[in-house]
């Protein structure tokens, strides 16, 4: 079995809720069609449930 390579984006709140809107659209749009929205769903579900991970002022990010 290959080790899956994992990305990680760094969204605001503003920014999530972007991503939040734009799955749940598409979501809605699968509906309409009669189409399956396993992807969708799991991706939603992801961002939604997403950790928020707090700026240190000595983490590599505020540098």
């Amino acid at each position: 079995m290959s080790k899956e390579e994992k990305r990680v984006l760094t969204l605001d709140e503003y920014e999530q809720g972007v991503v939040i809107n734009a799955l749940n659209d598409m979501r809605n749009e699968l509906i309409e069609e009669k189409r399956p929205t396993d992807a969708v769903d799991e991706l939603l579900i992801k961002t939604i449930d997403a950790p928020k991970k707090k700026r240190g002022l000595f983490s590599d990010e505020a540098r």
